[in-house]
């Protein structure tokens, strides 16, 4: 998940919070399908070594992306991407 080589996502000179961009750049990457429902997420630390961001700026990524439904935490397991819901999950066939 490691954004291109001497080319970071993040802009600090951009009016906007520097979690909110890296939360916006992982979204797109799921939206896109890069990151399938169900993949582990790496870590906070590595997410913010990756990013050049602190560590707390990529923990309040990761909140804004669960806020968002985009990703599910598990305590001691890790951050995953959570599974789309789908509007015919209510039964049977709807015509």
């Amino acid at each position: 998940m490691t954004p291109d080589p001497g080319q970071s996502p993040i802009d600090p000179n951009k009016i906007a919070y520097v979690y909110m961009q890296m939360a916006d750049h992982i979204a797109e990457r799921i939206a896109k399908g890069e990151l399938r429902p169900g993949a582990r997420l790496p870590g906070e630390r590595d997410l913010a070594a990756e990013y050049g961001v602190a560590h707390l700026t990529a923990r309040r990524a990761t909140r804004e992306l669960r806020d968002r439904g985009l990703v599910v935490t598990l305590p001691s397991k890790g951050t995953f991407i959570a599974h789309p819901e789908s509007d015919d999950t209510a039964g049977g066939d709807q015509q």
